[in-house]
């Protein structure tokens, strides 16, 4: 079995590289760098190979900073997700893989007011709501949110055009050799320096659902195995905040710290977790976020 990787050097690329060898996939890397640029590939269809599996993950900066204050960034993806699609229509690619994200949902659902309550879990249809709403609150709540729901979009249309396209929405993935861009690695790191205080972008009571690196791959390798279509939650369905987790690495670590609030950095929507139900039809994450940490401080 062939396999393509877009961003085959970003934290999902590269697991997803191991992950596919460690099943016997022969995987061909690819990435968002000179002489190793997905653009050329995508541009190439004469004599372009078939592969049985497409998962495409390259992006430009998806951290919080870079969403935030790199504005260029969100033309480029749209580009990028569009060369991709028009090439794996072009080519009749077997399947695609689109690593969308947990950004597509409406901002109002992810702010404590939904419903009354500050505990909704996201469900795959509720990003439909954006169709039949107005305000521009209750669009995704930043540019990388728009982004994905653009591929979404262009997912649809490649399903139409006959390419079977698995869409995935992650949502918090973290794993020991993530980039200190994403908080998980930031916070892993200001404890092994033993902080004190220790800091916490724009609100401590943020709270994420968090999901490893290696459920993620498991999980989008048992959807595409049972042929899914259509956009699934990579997700936990439990949440944690921004304390929470400071709170577990320090005392994993084992030493005191004060938190600290830096009420002026970049943060991202209030409450962000997903329903599970879809995902555990036919995968379930088993790494805890309590094992996650055990595993990123080399203790177990």
């Amino acid at each position: 079995m062939r396999a393509i990787i877009t961003g085959a050097n970003g934290f999902v690329g590269h697991h997803m590289r191991r992950h596919l060898e460690s099943l016997g996939w022969k995987v061909t890397p690819v990435d968002l760098q000179p002489n190793d640029d997905a653009m050329h590939v995508f541009n190439t269809v004469d004599d372009c190979p078939v592969y049985d599996l497409v998962v495409h993950a390259a992006a430009a900066a998806p951290h919080r900073r870079a969403i935030d204050e790199q504005k260029g960034n969100f033309p480029y993806n749209v580009m990028l997700d569009a060369a991709m699609f028009n090439w794996a229509i072009r080519t009749k690619q077997r399947r695609v893989v689109y690593l969308s994200s947990s950004a597509v949902y409406p901002e109002y659902l992810q702010n404590g007011a939904h419903l009354g309550s500050d505990a909704y879990k996201l469900l795959e249809v509720d990003w439909r709501l954006i169709e039949y709403q107005t305000t521009p609150i209750e669009e995704p709540a930043d540019v990388y949110g728009m982004t994905k729901f653009i591929g979404e979009r262009m997912a649809e249309q490649a399903i139409g055009a006959g390419i079977p396209v698995t869409v995935v929405r992650p949502f918090s993935g973290y794993g020991e050799d993530q980039s200190e861009d994403f908080p998980f690695r930031a916070f892993i790191e200001r404890a092994r320096r033993r902080e004190d205080p220790f800091t916490i972008w724009g609100n401590a009571d943020q709270v994420r659902d968090w999901i490893h690196i290696d459920d993620i791959c498991a999980g989008i390798m048992a959807l595409v195995s049972a042929d899914v279509q259509g956009p699934v939650n990579l997700c936990t369905g439990i949440g944690t905040t921004m304390r929470q987790l400071a709170d577990l690495i320090i005392q994993t670590v084992g030493y005191d710290a004060a938190l600290s609030v830096d009420t002026e950095a970049p943060m991202g929507v209030f409450y962000r977790v997903g329903h599970p139900g879809r995902l555990n039809e036919f995968y379930t994450p088993s790494i805890s976020i309590e094992e996650g940490v055990q595993r990123a401080l080399g203790r177990n």
